[in-house]
């Protein structure tokens, strides 16, 4: 049983009953007979075309897509052609999957009724692979800078390398071949900052190595990288060697210090040694003999006044013996009297001394009549006569003793004079502006400050003697 055609299932056209005959019975055999190659030869009318080659497939770039063509379905369905190699009715229609149903025109291709086995695609022809480019060895070469328009593939700073169709395996070996070569150096400038050079590993037998890996003791130390040799070996460049026995002394040598050097190195040490000694000199001096000359003013005060509370007569006193205290109101001075004027026992002690001795005898302060002369230290221990230079006319100096308070104004000022000049403390003293004997006081101390060349005096005349039980000086108690 024959099955029905698609075209009376889809409703398309007239029956097979309508339509005309294909040909007359047998001419399509007789046709087929009278083909020396019926596989092959083309049907009588027919142009031998050859069948179209596809072109070669490149591996490496894909075939390009094509659009897909809509098909266009006739207005009216036509006969088949005759000799198209198909037997039994033509169908009007047929369905074509993925765009619908397929028209079938009056016109039939030349190669429709070839053998279907020679339209297929021959197979590609292999094409021989070239023998490899040999590399050439890296070369340092600084790289170009990069084009404005780079092609496809390329990176920032390295030049455009077309690449061809098809390239093989050798072709890109070739293409490789054609970039430059980046060195080391060049990747380390690019990098950044410059690094240290890594250090070569050393070179010789097991013994040198681990000698240098000791740090080069003994005779087989290595030179530092840039040593140059005793005959001019090379430097840095050129590896480190041992150095012999010769060449190790003198090295060693060499590190020695000449004479010269170590002369000035101990002078130079000498020196210091010295400056800092008379720092520590001054410093005493100026600083600590001032703390200690207090002290033991102040510890002499109250001794004096221990005394007098015991109720010790005056009498005549020893050399060195506190047996009053001076009070200066407008300088703060408060200062113990000792006899005598001994650089080490009193005024070194911060004490004012009292001219009691030889030629240079003066009266005391409960004479009737006479000048009490004393002398005290202006610079370092306890400088009790620092600012007397200070004063002026009618400025208080009082003297307290065990049995009374004598007051005394300041008169006048000698700023300099001559440390032989021992008539500054005279009853009746020259220059000081006193004419007649009267009862004086007489201040001596050294000047310029920090030095004794020359004495500075202060005169003054006494105003007032108030007896204890009445009472301090008003001078005193203001």
């Amino acid at each position: 049983m024959t099955a029905l055609r698609p075209e009376h299932d889809a409703g398309y056209g007239a029956s097979y009953e309508q339509r005309e005959p294909y040909e007359e019975p047998g001419a399509f055999e007789a046709a087929v007979d009278g083909l020396a190659d019926p596989l092959n030869d083309p049907l009588p009318g027919r142009s031998a075309a050859p069948p179209p080659v596809p072109p070669p497939v490149n591996p490496a770039t894909p075939p390009a897509p094509t659009a897909p063509v809509a098909p266009t379905r006739p207005s009216s369905p036509g006969p088949w052609a005759a000799g198209d190699g198909i037997s039994g009715p033509p169908p009007a229609e047929r369905e074509w999957s993925g765009y619908g149903p397929y028209p079938y025109t009056t016109e039939t291709p030349a190669e429709y009724g070839q053998d279907w086995a020679s339209q297929v695609a021959p197979e590609p022809v292999p094409i021989p692979t070239p023998p490899p480019v040999p590399t050439p060895p890296p070369v340092s070469v600084s790289v170009p800078a990069p084009r404005p328009d780079p092609g496809p593939g390329s990176g920032p700073g390295l030049p455009y390398v077309p690449v061809r169709d098809g390239m093989s395996a050798g072709g890109a070996e070739e293409a490789t071949a054609l970039l430059p070569t980046i060195s080391d150096s060049d990747s380390e400038a690019d990098a950044g900052p410059e690094r240290p050079a890594r250090p070569e590993p050393p070179t010789g037998g097991r013994a040198e190595r681990r000698k240098a890996a000791k740090g080069g003791r003994g005779r087989g130390r290595t030179r530092p990288p840039g040593a140059g040799g005793p005959a001019g070996a090379p430097g840095a460049s050129a590896p480190a060697r041992p150095l012999s026995r010769v060449e190790a002394r003198r090295a060693a040598r060499a590190l020695k210090d000449s004479p010269g050097v170590i002369l000035s190195r101990a002078v130079g040490e000498i020196f210091i040694s010295l400056g800092v000694l008379m720092l520590l000199f001054v410093t005493y001096q100026l600083w600590w003999t001032n703390i200690q000359a207090d002290l033991y003013a102040g510890k002499e005060t109250d001794k004096i006044q221990e005394g007098w509370a015991k109720g010790r007569q005056p009498g005549v006193f020893a050399p060195g013996q506190g047996f009053a205290i001076m009070h200066i109101p407008k300088l703060d001075v408060v200062v113990p009297i000792a006899e005598g004027i001994d650089k080490a026992k009193v005024l070194d002690r911060g004490m004012v001394g009292h001219y009691s001795q030889g030629r240079l005898k003066t009266a005391m302060p409960s004479d009737k009549q006479g000048n009490f002369a004393v002398a005290g230290h202006r610079n370092t221990h306890g400088e009790p006569f620092r600012y007397i230079n200070r004063l002026e006319p009618g400025d208080k100096i009082i003297v307290e003793t065990q049995d009374a308070y004598f007051t005394y104004d300041m008169a006048s000022i000698l700023p300099q004079t001559a440390p032989s000049n021992t008539g500054v403390i005279g009853p009746v003293p020259p220059g000081s502006g006193f004419s007649e004997p009267g009862r004086y006081i007489t201040l001596t101390t050294c000047t310029p400050e920090f030095t004794s060349t020359y004495r500075m005096i202060v005169w003054g005349k006494m105003v007032e003697e108030r007896p204890r039980d009445k009472g301090k000086p008003d001078a005193l108690v203001g």
